[in-house]
């Protein structure tokens, strides 16, 4: 099976991409394998592992996945590490209902302990 977070162009496969690290065999190196195996882990409704690499001060205390919505596609705009903290700015494209939809954020991250967490990001109107 092709990895969700994989460019279109790409072959790369889930077990070679983000398995390893949605079994928690180890941790995402980057800010930006994070974010793309959160993105596969939203494609999965996996929310364990979205609550497991949210940061515990941000994290809700459940995720709600929309039945209607099926994810299209992920890009990478930008990504950038100061030290422990990492910015990924992305598009993730989805269809709910039959209408296309587009998500922009600028993620925040933090590593702490030597594993990254999400912090929380800022939604661009696009």
């Amino acid at each position: 099976m092709r990895c969700p977070c994989a460019r279109k162009s790409e072959t790369t496969t889930y077990a070679d991409c983000c398995e390893p690290y949605h079994a928690g065999k180890k941790p995402a190196p980057t800010a930006e394998t994070l974010m793309r195996s959160r993105y596969a882990a939203f494609v999965m409704c996996n929310s364990a592992y979205l609550l497991e690499t949210w940061h515990a001060s941000t994290r809700p205390p459940a995720i709600a996945f929309d039945p209607d919505q099926t994810w299209l596609g992920l890009r990478i705009l930008a990504s950038r590490a100061i030290g422990d903290e990492a910015f990924v700015e992305f598009i993730a494209r989805s269809r709910i209902g039959g209408r296309a939809h587009k998500l922009r954020e600028v993620s925040r991250f933090r590593r702490e302990n030597g594993r990254w967490s999400y912090v929380d990001g800022d939604v661009a109107n696009s």
